[in-house]
């Protein structure tokens, strides 16, 4: 009897720690989610009483020509920015793996980055892209080559927003390669170059295969992360021009604190998190097979 009582203050005592965890979880997250699946069956401008719309909202989202190219151009944002940063962070984090003097201040310098400000980042980006005194332009006109309207041109703007979303999160992709490369066993190497194995072989047979748990978890995260890009086309070309940055999130927000269709919104975001839900197990049930644990 003594023992059931201390074991009930014990959980009474968790409970209490947990308790403003679990009330701001409820504030900030559980009862937003609930509310927003609600209000996607209506329509309610902020201001008039809230309409009963059913799946109208829904039926609208499907029909706008508009969201199809939003959703298009969130694809070609993540079929850009996944392979090229990921392949570009594995070489990073294979040359930042070396034990050689200066390697902390690279790594410190690869991840400022991810602890700048996304707006900080794009307005400075977006000075860089300028047609007229921009860095890049500018090192193009001395090697002779006419500079394009980065920002300006439909043809090259999600092309650079894509670079410069790369650039941004490459550091938390390379912090995570180097943990990866830092827990493979140094004896598989040794035995590897006892047998004579090239770098390519090393790289093929160890690296890679004991690489591949993190490689699948990094594939999640920024798949997911590309699917709400947001802050890059707002900042730098407002989703423009003729629409050629406007992403799914940018779509959710003109509807939702443009045009104040908060239903409408609503939908739009259930609907993201669907496609976001359905590609991730998708890419879970391919790839999983795929995936070497040690």
């Amino acid at each position: 009897m003594i023992h059931w009582t201390e074991r009930r203050k014990e959980i009474g005592t968790a409970w209490l720690f947990l308790l403003p965890s679990l009330i701001g979880m409820a504030i900030f997250m559980i009862i937003p989610i609930v509310s927003s699946m609600v209000l996607s069956f209506y329509k309610w401008d902020l201001i008039s009483p809230m309409e009963f719309h059913g799946l109208g909202n829904y039926g609208n989202i499907v029909k706008d020509e508009m969201f199809l190219k939003s959703l298009l151009n969130t694809l070609y944002y993540a079929a850009g920015t996944i392979p090229l940063s990921m392949v570009l962070a594995l070489v990073a984090a294979l040359l930042l793996n070396h034990k050689l003097k200066g390697m902390s201040f690279f790594r410190t310098v690869y991840f400022l980055p991810v602890i700048s400000s996304h707006v900080a980042i794009a307005l400075v980006w977006r000075w860089i892209y300028n047609r007229d005194y921009g860095m890049i332009n500018a090192i193009l006109k001395w090697l002779h080559i006419p500079g394009p309207d980065w920002l300006g041109d439909p043809a090259w703007a999600m092309p650079a927003v894509i670079l410069m979303s790369v650039w941004a999160m490459m550091g938390t992709q390379i912090v995570l390669f180097l943990a990866g490369l830092q827990g493979i066993p140094a004896d598989m190497y040794e035995s590897a170059d006892l047998d004579g194995a090239t770098g390519w072989q090393r790289f093929r047979y160890i690296t890679f295969p004991f690489l591949s748990p993190t490689t699948f978890f990094i594939l999640i995260i920024t798949l997911i992360g590309a699917f709400q890009v947001f802050d890059q086309a707002f900042i730098m070309t407002e989703g423009g021009p003729d629409n050629a940055t406007l992403t799914v999130v940018f779509y959710l927000y003109n509807h939702g604190f443009k045009y104040f269709d908060m239903g409408y919104a609503s939908s739009v975001a259930w609907i993201l998190f669907l496609l976001i839900m359905i590609v991730t197990l998708v890419q879970w049930y391919v790839t999983q097979r795929k995936v070497f644990y040690n």
